[in-house]
């Protein structure tokens, strides 16, 4: 596409940044003069990117503007990177914005936010993905000027190098390129004579020839391969990792190799529990005695020890050529496969040599393998004589089969290719697209909940909502918004939710005259109300729930249901004269949650009350739910249920005048569920076909799909299902017969099978000459003939109520295997790394609490780092204090800290 009437001015790097999404964008952008602008903003301190619709102001804005005028140019990301592109744009604008100037402020900033660089950046290229994007300009030009060390940030200075250096910024000088112009002249690289290196004197005193060349320091494999692309022979790239059980390991692969960890503890027949990570810098240099971005197979040199293994991709082994840092990032030595081999033989590491090619083939074959044999119609003609030919069942479950799976690839369904017990965080991001129940959004953390996940939460309200009216319990709703003032009322609330609130600013183009923001949650919007209604205990109790949306704008990664910045809840408010009547009310509603969990969506949870640390913010005490979601090893909080005491009645003013004619405060609860339940409930139940839905919350319970012939047509199925339709509507199941005439038999069962529903009928010609159908469960895949002459209405009922327990037992089954009691530390970090929650003695001291959040995630990442930004820690945290409290003998002690033991606390890795 092509735009007319851009231009931009602002620092050179900002134009810099610019004129390449531009060309990323296939559009014309001019370069004003560095001056001010009308409104007499300096252009070279902002900037403005000027548009037929007006100028566009700060290089977030401008960059993402010009990105979207084509998005196939993928600046963005792809579907599932767009929203972590988003939120590194916003760190960049929010967080970054403050680095400026040498104040003590400012360079307490710096140190915050290039950690938090340094600690993502450590095995990573770009921010997002595997390619250059909007967030990776946005943070360069963040850090334009701001003060870099080597020795201190090497991964940031990498990073900076790599963005502002791609060849795609060359030459912007006035104008951008056409994309032709892209492609540049190959460097011509200098041989030289390398002096004092430890590498090639051994391949020297070997008698291994070699050549070495001299180029810009290329700290990864893109930059490399732009040093030294016009060289002959395989470029490499190089991995140096380790597993705390299997082992150090330094892999030299083919540059278009793959390499992620998975395909290389895959090729090394390494257990699925194995976990390679980048080993850190100071393990890279003690064994390998080279900085980061100067890994190569001639380090093996300086493992005198022998602590490495050494493995290399056959494809290099096969090459001519191979291409290598001799221990430095700024020479590349060119030496042949056989010589290299010698050469790791003679330093005593022989390489264990990988087929990498053979781990990207049989990828390719899981999500583009032909499916086998073809599939005969169930309505065949019948066979001379008049008899159906091969009648029998197992004929009939071949041919669906097959026709399932030929129908998959010829037609326009998504499949699902990520595994459940291989990629978790895949699987899932395709299972709630492809089922169509979530889409995404251009704001990082906010999605589109489609009607397929909408009616799920609508079952979970109807029901909530009729039980809790049992309870005396009235809906109503409050604003969105609440004042600065009423927010920060309560010290310890506002503390314990600042960090995530979003706040109005401005209306139009005006200041507020106090910001305002948007319900985290609504204690200080509705308190003020309870104040001014409630005068004597004849207004008591007061129960109130709301249905609503909340806004929580979280640092971490986002997570479509479980974690993202918008949810859809349910929060109850109540307040009562005494401290029983309110304690009665916390335990009645946690009751009702867990009944949510394992009645209605077939997941077993734990009962329990949180901790200190972990209680609700200026509350008195929290019960919790917890759920275990089978396939990551993690729990989840699955609802929350709080004693709020009179602690916020005291901030509020909220006084009765009791029977005795004194005034007192009444005692608080809040409570609230979200649409977190969807994700539990998907996470656990989906398999690797899609979802699988408890049958009480699916908002199809049974599809009936006709499998038509051209002598027995959709014309003549269609009464004999529509008496069975009928009949299961009697009986309130939902149910839909599928008449699409676009799509086969065999795409609809994957398509349905995709989307969970519980039970599939199968109808065709020879089935309504039968008077029967084909019943499909989803849970398990049994099929099996019912006979409809009497009715079916009972029969499936009975299916689907067998459905739903089985996914309880399921569920619970799995979790037990993962429930451990531990009674010291040793065993402790063990056991969850076996995925397992984790029941201990404990003193339920804050103090001790904190120590085993940072020592088990020290003892996991055996001196490696991770993502601040990571929902997914590898440290423990208290899950709850179970309300089932096994028998403490006395003298136990603490299982961390060795003082007496007060209670038995559930621990576990959590979202």
């Amino acid at each position: 596409m092509t735009a007319s009437a851009l231009s931009v001015a602002g620092s050179p790097l900002q134009v810099k940044l610019v004129l390449a999404a531009a060309r990323y964008a296939d559009v014309t952008v001019e370069v004003q003069e560095a001056a001010a602008d009308a409104e007499g903003n300096n252009g070279t301190s902002t900037a403005v990117l000027t548009t037929p619709q007006g100028p566009i102001r700060g290089l977030n804005a401008v960059l993402r503007y010009v990105s979207r005028l084509r998005p196939a140019s993928e600046l963005e990301g792809s579907n599932f990177q767009s929203s972590q592109v988003d939120q590194w744009v916003e760190f960049a604008s929010n967080e970054m914005c403050h680095m400026a100037g040498g104040s003590a402020s400012a360079i307490a900033q710096q140190d915050k936010v290039l950690a938090a660089l340094e600690a993502h950046l450590a095995s990573r290229t770009f921010v997002v993905g595997q390619r250059m994007s909007v967030a990776d300009m946005c943070i360069a030009a963040a850090l334009e000027g701001v003060p870099l060390a080597a020795d201190k940030q090497p991964a940031v200075c990498r990073f900076y190098g790599t963005i502002v250096n791609q060849p795609l910024f060359n030459g912007t000088a006035k104008k951008a390129s056409s994309r032709s112009s892209k492609a540049g002249k190959a460097k011509q690289l200098e041989q030289v004579q390398e002096s004092e290196n430890k590498a090639i004197d051994k391949l020297t005193e070997l008698g291994l020839p070699s050549v070495t060349y001299a180029h810009a320091p290329a700290m990864t494999v893109e930059e490399q391969m732009q040093e030294i692309g016009s060289l002959p022979g395989a470029k490499t790239k190089n991995l140096f990792l380790r597993d705390k059980k299997h082992g150090i390991y330094l892999v030299t692969a083919a540059h278009d190799s793959p390499t992620d960890t998975k395909t290389i503890a895959a090729l090394l027949s390494l257990p699925p529990s194995a976990n390679l990570r980048f080993a850190d810098e100071e393990t890279l240099s003690a064994i390998l005695g080279v900085k980061q971005g100067s890994v190569g197979p001639l380090a093996v040199l300086n493992d005198t020890e022998g602590q490495a293994t050494f493995v290399l991709d056959k494809k290099l082994a096969q090459a001519d050529i191979i291409n290598s840092h001799p221990l430095r990032n700024d020479r590349t030595t060119a030496v042949s496969a056989k010589d290299l081999i010698a050469y790791a033989n003679a330093c005593n590491h022989p390489p264990t040599i990988l087929d990498f090619a053979s781990a990207a083939s049989a990828n390719a074959g899981k999500s583009n393998g032909k499916p086998a044999g073809g599939a005969a119609s169930r309505g065949a003609p019948a066979a001379k004589g008049g008899k159906p030919a091969k009648s029998t069942m197992d004929k009939q479950k071949h041919d669906r089969a097959a026709d399932s799976k030929k129908e998959l690839k010829k037609e326009t369904l998504l499949g699902i290719d990520k595994s459940k017990t291989g990629d978790f965080a895949g699987w899932y991001q395709q299972v709630i697209t492809y089922s169509e129940m979530i889409d995404y959004y251009d704001i990082s953390g906010c999605y589109i909940l489609r009607p397929w996940a909408f009616e799920i939460w609508e079952h979970i309200q109807h029901w909530f909502d009729a039980e809790i009216k049992k309870l005396g319990v009235s809906n109503s709703y409050f604003p969105l918004f609440v004042s600065k003032k009423a927010l920060e009322a309560e010290k310890d609330h506002v503390e314990g939710f600042a960090p995530e609130v979003a706040w109005v600013t401005k209306s139009g183009e005006t200041d507020l005259a106090e910001p305002i923001a948007v319900r985290p949650t609504s204690e200080t919007i509705m308190y003020p109300a309870f104040a001014r209604w409630i005068r004597s205990h004849r207004d008591l109790p007061l129960c109130l729930n709301q249905w609503s949306n909340v806004v929580r704008w979280e640092f971490k990664d986002p997570t479509p249901f479980l974690r993202s910045r918008e949810f859809l809840w349910q929060e109850g408010h109540t307040a009562h004269t005494t401290f029983e009547e309110a304690e009665e009310m916390v335990f009645q509603i946690l009751d009702l949650y867990r009944r949510v969990y394992e009645e209605l969506l077939a997941v077993p949870v734990i009962k329990g009350t949180k901790t200190e640390l972990e209680k609700f913010a200026g509350g008195f005490r929290t019960t919790t739910v917890e759920a275990y979601i089978t396939g990551s090893g993690r729990a989840i909080q699955g609802a929350t249920s709080h004693n709020l005491g009179q602690n916020f009645g005291k901030m509020f003013n909220i006084n009765f005048e009791a029977k005795d004619g004194t005034s007192k405060i009444p005692w608080q609860t809040s409570w609230g569920i979200t649409t977190r339940s969807i994700g539990v409930c998907v996470m656990c139940h989906g398999d690797d076909q899609g979802l699988v839905l408890p049958p009480r919350v699916a908002p199809l319970q049974v599809v009936i799909v006709p499998v038509v012939t051209k002598k027995f047509g959709l014309d003549q199925l269609s009464p004999f299902v529509d008496k069975i339709v009928a009949d299961l509507r009697g009986g309130n199941v939902r149910v839909k017969f599928d008449t699409r005439d676009n799509y086969t038999a065999g795409w609809k069962y994957n398509h349905w099978e995709q989307k969970g529903v519980p039970i599939r009928l199968e109808v065709g010609p020879r089935d309504v000459e039968a008077e029967r159908v084909v019943v499909v469960r989803r849970d398990t895949g049994d099929k099996q003939e019912m006979p409809v002459e009497a009715g079916i209405q009972g029969r499936i009922l009975g299916v689907l109520e067998d459905i739903q327990n089985n996914l309880f037992a399921k569920a619970t089954a799995s979790r037990d295997e993962h429930y451990s009691r531990v009674l010291e530390w040793a065993d402790f970090v063990p056991a969850l790394n076996k995925n397992d929650i984790v029941l201990t003695p404990f003193c339920n001291e804050g103090e001790w609490e904190e120590k085993v959040k940072a020592m088990s995630r020290d003892e996991a990442l055996q001196g490696g780092s991770e993502d601040v930004r990571t929902s997914t820690s590898v440290a423990a945290k208290t899950l709850c204090i179970p309300l089932d409290q096994p028998e403490l003998p006395e003298g136990t002690k603490c299982f961390v800290s060795g003082k007496p033991a007060t209670c038995w606390v559930l621990w576990g890795r959590s979202y």
